[in-house]
């Protein structure tokens, strides 16, 4: 009976999802996303203020995430051969020198070089520890716990965004970046002190990972995300300055409420996927969000700018988990890497596709159009998901 009861201790145990490196993956990437998210809705400020332009502004948003994107098959790959800490801690150390560097930055040509050097870093760390956090949760509870894990990004949403622009207004942006740059160092030093998967030594080199660019088993959900973070790259880069236009007050108090929806949405979100799977969460999260895109091109007032807020975090923060658990679940266990890599890839594309199209829009029409724009691209991700499952009920009849 006490064996019994060990063993049934046991597996409890392997099943618990905030163990110690838990705690401290989270945190790390609490940190280095609160950083981030700091510079975000500043940057096209900054940007202003070296002279640049609405095209520049999205050149300098989309080079960023284009930069990533290139990292994305390295970094899948490297996760396999030299060890999730060493692509990690990489990742941090670049992302914290370029996020400094942009303090000592006077011109927009210099601004664009550190935005690729930064987004290497971006490409290696974000990669990476979304496979650390899934090396980390039980299978069993991974939609559960990787919506956990995406907590620590929405709270340092919740906060940065805000703070970094009522910041702007009372410190120069020199300050601002070496603070944002002290939040990267955090993370460096947490990120130090977690126990990391060890790299899986291969019996002979035929069976060593090879490289490629994606893992195809991740491919689908992998499309799905593309079509909607490309509205992110409209929120994210051009809501402050559509806001001014219109103008609304809170766009502070936008990214708060969004983040706040978001966090309401990890609590029970990931537990529907691990129980009945991603046909009860996407549909119903990117209605939410394609409502919230149509509201933000109309934006009459603050309560629809902030009812949008809510609308658009509660449908991401559905949303986002579930496709980033579809993209491992099918995956070999020496593949995890290189599908984080697929998911995060099509993750940085539709935010630079979103960002480099939004900046054309809002030269040749005006920044409602940008909003339009974006809801038409949720609902090509609708009919492609739709599509997909079609495919997949017609597989298993035959």
């Amino acid at each position: 009976m006490d064996a019994q009861l060990q063993v049934q201790q046991a597996e409890q145990m392997r099943e618990k999802i905030w163990t110690r490196d838990f705690v401290l993956i989270c945190l790390a990437n609490f940190f280095i996303f609160f950083g981030f998210q700091m510079s975000l809705p500043t940057l096209p400020l900054f940007v202003k203020e070296l002279g640049g332009s609405d095209q520049l502004v999205g050149v300098i948003v989309g080079i960023f995430t284009f930069s990533a994107l290139i990292m994305r098959p390295y970094s899948g790959h490297a996760l396999e051969t030299k060890g999730r800490q060493f692509v990690y801690m990489t990742g941090l150390a670049i992302f914290v020198i370029s996020m400094g560097s942009y303090a000592f930055i006077a011109s927009i040509g210099l601004l664009l070089l550190m935005r690729v050097v930064q987004g290497i870093g971006w490409g290696l760390s974000t990669t990476a520890t979304g496979t650390i956090a899934t090396d980390i949760v039980p299978a069993s509870r991974r939609g559960e716990g990787l919506g956990y894990f995406g907590l620590s990004g929405n709270i340092a949403l919740a906060f940065g965004p805000g703070l970094g622009l009522a910041l702007v207004g009372e410190i120069s942006f020199t300050y601002l970046f070496l603070i944002c740059s002290a939040c990267g160092l955090v993370a460096f030093l947490l990120s130090s002190k977690v126990q990391y998967k060890k790299v899986e030594q291969m019996p002979d080199k035929a069976a060593a990972p090879k490289f490629d660019i994606f893992e195809k088993t991740a491919l689908q959900p992998s499309i799905l995300v593309l079509f909607i973070t490309f509205t992110f790259g409209g929120i994210a880069t051009f809501l402050p300055l559509h806001a001014i236009e219109k103008n609304v007050a809170g766009i502070e108090t936008y990214f708060l409420v969004y983040a706040v929806f978001l966090l309401i949405s990890r609590t029970f979100a990931g537990k529907i996927y691990d129980k009945k799977g991603h046909l009860y969460v996407f549909l119903p999260g990117t209605v939410m969000i394609f409502v919230a895109m149509l509201l933000l091109s109309w934006l009459p007032n603050t309560f629809i700018l902030l009812f949008a807020a809510g609308l658009y975090g509660l449908g991401f923060g559905s949303v986002q988990p579930a496709l980033q658990a579809w993209s491992v679940e099918k995956a070999a266990a020496n593949r995890k890497g290189m599908a984080n890599a697929t998911f995060f890839s099509c993750f940085d594309l539709g935010i630079g596709l979103g960002a480099l199209i939004f900046g054309q829009i809002a030269f040749l029409f005006n920044y409602s159009m940008i909003y339009v724009t974006g809801a038409g691209s949720i609902l090509i991700s609708m009919m492609v998901y739709i599509v997909l499952i079609m495919r997949t009920k017609k597989v298993q009849q035959t």
